[in-house]
């Protein structure tokens, strides 16, 4: 799942959605561009709801990375 924050997104929100994240177990890996900053988040993401996550401040998409079998 890959977890994109709007261009502007303060910090607050950005650890807010790290720290959501990380008590739920999962890793994270957040890679910080010149207009955006996007978190990957490793692990199992089946039982993560998308729309609660892209409700939270300073996100704007949530992206599922497809499982292929």
């Amino acid at each position: 799942m890959l977890i994109i924050m709007k261009k502007h997104a303060e910090e607050t929100a950005l650890d807010s959605i790290k720290e959501y994240l990380i008590t739920r177990d999962f890793d994270i890996h957040q890679s910080t561009g010149a207009n955006r900053t996007i978190i990957g988040v490793i692990g199992n993401t089946d039982n993560l709801n998308d729309q609660e996550i892209e409700i939270m401040p300073g996100v704007s998409q949530v992206v599922r990375i497809r499982k292929d079998d």
